[in-house]
């Protein structure tokens, strides 16, 4: 990819992004803890008899970045889609989080929501993404797993060195990535179980998790389906309105009729 591509990929990204943060957050009807941690908490849109969808934010792992900006897909999702949504916090590199906090973190929060009947399905952006498919490759998906613009190869995103070396950060420094990517990397991992439906959505313009991680991901994991998004960046695939989160949602009633 030459400079010029790699500029209009830029361009796209951010495009995207400001429209997605320029939403309003949506503040949740229902806030529940899965533990005594501030970052431990999940919150609950929709009615209470509607399938469950669990979501995992993006945001490179980090502090910086918290489930907000992901209230307006959660809210959408509930009352223009029919389901209960469970946007799900967790501890983050520089909150006490990283390896392994985070992934401790994640299987407890599907622990709680099974509580609850457990999620039909699991959506995860971004790093988010890459959480959905560590879950389900440690069997703790139950259904479907639609992961947007994952994070799917964390060794080739190491390589990549994407967002200034956010891959080391998480497992604990870069002297550590050799010997710990085969407990994270969803490539490394066992697949998930024959019950568990994967489909990742990838923009093919996205700049900040290139396509090339999903589709290393779909060529290793054979039964996954890997949908690609001509023209679309990082961000429109979880911003309501736009045709891509319209694929998204798509995407969730077929795997679990919201």
């Amino acid at each position: 990819m030459g400079r010029g591509e790699r500029d209009g990929d830029r361009t796209v990204n951010e495009a995207e992004e400001a429209a997605l943060l320029g939403l309003a957050p949506v503040a949740p009807p229902v806030t529940e803890r899965y533990g005594p941690h501030p970052s431990q908490v999940i919150d609950l849109y929709g009615p209470a008899d509607a399938p469950l969808v669990a979501v995992l934010h993006g945001g490179f792992w980090r502090e910086a970045y918290d489930r907000t900006h992901l209230s307006p897909l959660a809210a959408a999702l509930a009352d223009g889609h029919g389901a209960r949504v469970a946007l799900v916090e967790y501890r983050r590199v520089g909150g006490g989080g990283g390896r392994p906090g985070t992934f401790t973190d994640v299987a407890a929060a599907l622990e709680h929501l099974a509580g609850l009947g457990g999620a039909r399905a699991l959506v995860g952006h971004s790093a988010g993404g890459h959480l959905a498919l560590w879950a389900a490759a440690r069997g703790l998906v139950r259904g479907a797993v639609v992961a947007v613009a994952p994070v799917a190869d964390l060794g080739r995103a190491h390589e990549l060195g994407l967002s200034g070396g956010a891959v080391a950060e998480l497992l604990g420094g870069a002297e550590h990535v050799a010997a710990r990517l085969p407990e994270a990397d969803p490539v490394r991992l066992p697949p998930p179980g024959e019950a568990v439906r994967v489909v990742l959505l990838h923009g093919t313009e996205d700049a900040d998790v290139p396509v090339e991680l999903s589709r290393r991901y779909a060529a290793v994991r054979r039964s996954a389906e890997l949908v690609e998004l001509p023209g679309i960046g990082h961000y429109a695939p979880v911003t309501p309105g736009t045709a891509a989160f319209g694929r998204l949602a798509a995407e969730l009633a077929g795997a679990c009729g919201t």
